[in-house]
């Protein structure tokens, strides 16, 4: 591709790419916080990372005009993961100070839809925070969604299929947890990919141009 075309060109992975990708797992420990004794401990842990990987996770409703609050927030590093299951625990001072404080760094993925729904339980400013979404535009990626960004650095597929469980059953289940924990363990991934300079644009298997825009017809005025 000349200098020109690159400066035009986007990367974006297609639908039907993405399913031929094989399927990535959370390697790293899971760590259920069930209960407000669990929280300090947790807390002091995550606080040692350089980043911390951030998603929530909310009962789905099927029914028209019903609505749940978010009942699990995940907080990663790259050796575990912590699983609050904030409709057990509510919402710990500890754990409102991590996302409230600006000089911890947080990265997670259209952060302001978790945090809308975080307000209607707890009056949080959260602080110290990036959104892949806005980030990832200064590498010319075009796609937004995290199984998109993950294939495309990556060349594994960040599976879906538990997203719509149910996330307020007394326990959660093996994928359940692998899923939560995946989510947000790939938002660190993904940032520092990026951040330590390992991609290379130019040389992404999903570099396209994008297309023409149509034409806008001449109409004659009646």
């Amino acid at each position: 591709m000349n200098p020109e075309n690159f400066d035009k060109a986007i990367i974006t992975i297609s639908k039907d790419e993405l399913a031929t990708l094989p399927a990535e797992t959370f390697q790293g420990e899971i760590i259920v916080i069930d209960s407000p004794e669990k929280v300090a401990s947790a807390v002091e842990d995550l606080l040692t990372a350089d980043v911390i990987g951030f998603d929530t996770e909310t009962r789905p409703s099927f029914k028209r005009g019903q609505s749940f609050n978010v009942a699990l927030i995940q907080l990663c590093t790259p050796r575990r993961c912590y699983l609050f299951r904030t409709n057990l625990i509510g919402y710990p001072e500890e754990l409102m100070k991590v996302f409230e404080d600006p000089n911890i760094l947080k990265v997670g993925l259209s952060i302001r839809d978790d945090f809308h729904n975080l307000r209607k339980v707890n009056d949080i400013v959260p602080q110290g925070f990036i959104d892949l979404q806005n980030f990832v535009k200064d590498y010319k990626i075009a796609d937004n969604s995290l199984s998109r960004l993950y294939a495309i650095l990556f060349g594994k597929r960040v599976s879906k299929s538990q997203r719509l469980s149910n996330w307020e059953i007394p326990v959660l289940t093996e994928a359940q947890k692998s899923y939560a924990a995946l989510d947000a363990y790939a938002c660190i991934s993904i940032y520092k990919y990026l951040k330590e300079g390992n991609f290379d644009a130019s040389k992404s298997p999903y570099l396209t141009l994008p297309p023409d825009p149509e034409p806008i017809e001449n109409k004659t005025e009646q």
